[in-house]
């Protein structure tokens, strides 16, 4: 049997209080005395009241909901921010609305428009783009657009990286500085702002020592196409000894490619980087060299940057580099000059 909806007048009734003391006991920052709570939770408790949170929201003109939206979650960089980015913006008074898309601008478009419709106060992109347009309207509604590890060539919408370029370049003179000859790379998405800010200073710390690229192919971030990249690479006669893979999602599929199909040892034939530094990076399986992108500054930064602008207190647009430690393991040579990255953030 369909029963009726509890509401705010029926908790003023059963506690004897009037409708707007209950909503000041159910509202954030509301000001009731601790006899009115009292009262309030026990008639909410009793009847089953739980207040309309998007019904106060037509009221106050805020949802406290932020959509997120990931284009894929296989790379554990992503989920692992994404539990980070909800607590810290649950901490705040807000709620997380997850929407997935690929890396297509149109189909993030559409996911944009959906989003809209949920009156969201904040929009967080992360591992996709966006278009112009879409930007444009986000704008115009006020609602602020904090793109997580990526940047745009959108003037209105607020980035948070790691120092990508300088990630690159500092992966470049340590493998040179290790007396590498035969340095090669695979590539992620070409889309990508971390790919070509990878690759760019990756380019320009081999330069720096008058070195060229051995090889290259490209594995778009994806774990198939990586590890046929590096059967591509590494399978040839004049295969590299050493290799930087644009982020470890990729360079694990490259690395169990080049020990159990092509029968070749880590470090000793191949020395091979990553980037992100996600879990099982660490794990004795892999032991995996890469460039760490701190993601509690960068999740911090984020939250940070878009609850100022839903506040109103910032209108500048925001772009946020954050630097990265290197965390040298066993699937490199060791440098004595080196050797001394952080484990910390």
């Amino acid at each position: 049997m369909k029963t009726e909806r509890i509401t705010s007048i029926d908790v003023a009734r059963e506690a004897g209080v009037s409708q707007s003391a209950v909503s000041r006991v159910f509202s954030d920052g509301g000001s009731a005395s601790a006899s009115t709570v009292r009262k309030v939770q026990e008639a909410a408790i009793k009847l089953g009241y739980r207040p309309n949170v998007l019904a106060r929201s037509l009221i106050t003109g805020k949802s406290r909901i932020i959509g997120v939206i990931v284009a894929y979650l296989e790379n554990q960089f992503y989920p692992e921010t994404l539990e980070k980015l909800s607590h810290k913006l649950q901490e705040q008074g807000y709620h997380v609305l997850v929407f997935l898309a690929s890396n297509s601008k149109s189909e993030i478009d559409d996911v944009v428009r959906e989003i809209l419709d949920y009156q969201v106060d904040g929009i967080i992109v992360a591992s996709a783009s966006l278009s112009s347009s879409l930007s444009a309207r986000c704008q115009r509604a006020n609602i602020p657009i904090v793109m997580f590890n990526r940047v745009d060539d959108i003037a209105s919408a607020h980035s948070v990286t790691s120092d990508n370029y300088k990630g690159g370049f500092e992966i470049a003179e340590y493998l040179v500085k290790c007396g590498h000859q035969k340095i090669s790379y695979i590539a992620g998405w070409e889309g990508a702002s971390t790919q070509r800010d990878r690759e760019g200073g990756f380019l320009d710390g081999l330069a720096k020592h008058k070195r060229k690229l051995h090889s290259r192919a490209v594995g778009n971030y994806n774990q198939n196409e990586a590890a046929d990249a590096a059967r591509t690479i590494c399978a040839s006669d004049d295969r590299p000894d050493a290799l930087f893979v644009c982020n470890d999602h990729m360079a694990f599929a490259a690395m169990d490619v080049i020990r159990f199909e092509l029968g070749l040892s880590i470090p000793d034939d191949i020395a091979i980087i990553g980037y992100d530094d996600v879990p099982p990076a660490g794990w004795p399986s892999y032991d995996l060299t890469t460039m760490r992108q701190p993601t509690n500054k960068m999740v911090e930064a984020c939250v940070t940057t878009l609850i100022r602008h839903i506040e109103g207190s910032h209108s500048d647009t925001v772009n946020t580099v954050i630097e990265s430690p290197f965390i040298i393991r066993n699937s490199t040579r060791k440098h004595p000059d080196l050797n001394h990255a952080s484990n910390e953030e």
